[in-house]
């Protein structure tokens, strides 16, 4: 089966709460010089072969609801 996965990142101008905590964490435990921005993957498995309109399905069904295009950026990529 194959896999396509959609990864979903805030936009650069958003704030980003979740993020800005782990980055405050993580410099806590004495990781400095990180800074995390925290987004969502999901991963959709495909039946049969990944065509070009298979492909274009994810991404459309990442333009309606799996990404908020306001607010968020996506990237829909075969695994591999």
């Amino acid at each position: 089966m194959a896999r396509v996965i959609v990864d979903v990142m805030p936009k650069p101008e958003i704030l980003d709460p979740q993020g800005k905590a782990v980055t405050g964490a993580l410099g806590r435990l004495g990781f400095s010089g990180l800074s995390v921005r925290q987004g969502k993957r999901f991963e959709i498995e495909v039946d049969g072969e990944i065509t070009p309109e298979r492909l274009e399905q994810a991404r459309q069904a990442a333009d309606a609801l799996l990404a908020n295009t306001t607010i968020e950026n996506y990237v829909v990529r075969v695994e591999e």
